[in-house]
């Protein structure tokens, strides 16, 4: 895994993303659009990280910390790349990111319908909280 790269998208990058997570990542987010992801970098110019091998765009995740959590998003690798340890050189990243920011524990956004997700996060060390349920209400018109 030597000759794997993991680095901070900058705008440029955003276009090749947002089609990556087309073929990488499962199911869609609202926030899936150009705006979307240009307000991230925007706001937290290091939260998406990008891996790399040969130039080449495997593997994502979205590593963001607004001071009082940490939170992961759209860990996603390249369908034909998988289980060749870019997903865990990701989470490191994510992890070693917060833990320079002052965070304490981080969590993740997993699909209940994504199996092959949960193996993932389980190896990484990461454990399904039942106590707690996500909420949410859609704040436009737009579909999530």
């Amino acid at each position: 895994m030597t000759d794997l790269r993991i680095r901070a998208a900058r705008p440029e990058d955003l276009d090749a993303v947002l089609a990556f997570w087309k073929v990488a990542a499962e199911g869609t987010s609202i926030s899936d659009d150009l705006g979307g992801t240009e307000r991230l970098l925007t706001r937290d110019p290091g939260a998406l990280l990008l891996a790399e091998r040969a130039g080449e765009l495997v593997g994502t995740v979205i590593a963001g910390f607004d001071g009082w959590r940490c939170h992961l998003y759209r860990l996603a690798v390249r369908p034909d790349r998988r289980r060749l340890g870019i997903g865990s050189a990701l989470l490191a990243a994510a992890e070693e990111r917060f833990v320079r920011l002052g965070g304490r524990r981080g969590d993740a956004m997993v699909l209940e319908r994504n199996e092959t997700a949960h193996h993932a996060w389980r190896a990484a060390g990461y454990t399904p909280e039942e106590r707690w349920r996500r909420w949410v209400k859609p704040l436009t018109d737009q579909p999530h």
